[in-house]
């Protein structure tokens, strides 16, 4: 019986505003559920091949583009051979990078961005993001890479303009959000929105492809990863996140990142070679 190779994840904040997350991995068996992000997700592949899909619609991240996954959107992913992937990521604040919602529309229908210099360049800072002492070149990295990737999306049609008002489905999600720690049950969610709750259920489904309690799962493993970043010890990430206990967190987490949460931040890997 062949065995596979246990996932390599590496994660951590780097002191660079505008940048929530570095995130590396080389991963072969496992396959991410849907789930969602607070922040845009910058992703480019070093070996292998990522499928997924997103609003529905089947993707795949190649070694020559750049995967450009924005916010509140549910998304999965797998590899395609047994190999698995390597990939690197950039979790980006929507606020400091310059893409608020109303580019997340443009974003939806083409995550891939064949754009073999932008690639670089984040091939780049990610370079920059390992060593220390770096910050003031990884911020104008930075810079010239959320302006690039604002001109991608404009040369769609511009920003799209915001809804005119938030839908049921909408609502159940900020509430959603707003009770992350706490939590929601669907018996109050349908008070406070004066829906039923099977009603409730369906909008948000239909509407975001993935139920509400895929949803807040989803959003209490991103917590979690971000309380870690900051070095909180796994049992208080737990609970702050709103998980009942550290196997509770435990094993969410394993299921959406495919390593356990001790296992999830180390020291800054080295740079990866030249392409």
């Amino acid at each position: 019986m062949v065995r596979r190779p246990q996932p390599q994840v590496r994660a951590w904040r780097p002191a660079v505003a505008g940048i929530a997350e570095v995130y590396h991995a080389h991963l072969t068996g496992h396959a991410y559920p849907l789930h969602t992000h607070g922040a845009w997700t910058l992703l480019i592949v070093d070996d292998g091949m990522v499928r997924y899909d997103l609003d529905r619609h089947e993707h795949g991240a190649l070694r020559t583009g750049v995967t450009l996954l924005p916010p509140h959107v549910p998304h999965n992913g797998s590899p395609i051979t047994p190999d698995g992937f390597r990939k690197r990521v950039l979790y980006l604040d929507p606020e400091a990078a310059g893409l608020g919602e109303e580019y997340i529309g443009l974003a939806v229908d083409a995550p891939v961005l064949a754009d073999a210099a932008l690639r670089d360049r984040i091939h780049r800072l990610h370079d920059a993001l390992v060593l220390p002492g770096e910050e003031l070149e990884s911020e104008s990295r930075l810079a010239f890479i959320a302006e690039r990737l604002r001109r991608h999306l404009e040369r769609r049609g511009g920003p799209a303009a915001p809804a005119a008002a938030p839908g049921l489905a909408h609502a159940l999600r900020d509430l959603l959000d707003a009770r992350l720690a706490e939590g929601l049950t669907l018996r109050e969610a349908s008070g406070l929105l004066h829906a039923h709750p099977a009603h409730l259920v369906r909008a948000f489904s239909r509407e975001f492809a993935i139920s509400p309690h895929q949803y807040l799962t989803a959003r209490r493993v991103d917590a979690a990863r971000r309380l870690l970043l900051d070095g909180m010890a796994p049992r208080d990430a737990a609970v702050a996140a709103g998980f009942h206990d550290q196997p509770h967190l435990t094993r969410h987490f394993k299921r959406v990142l495919g390593v356990p949460p001790g296992r999830f931040t180390g020291r800054c890997p080295a740079p990866a070679p030249s392409r």
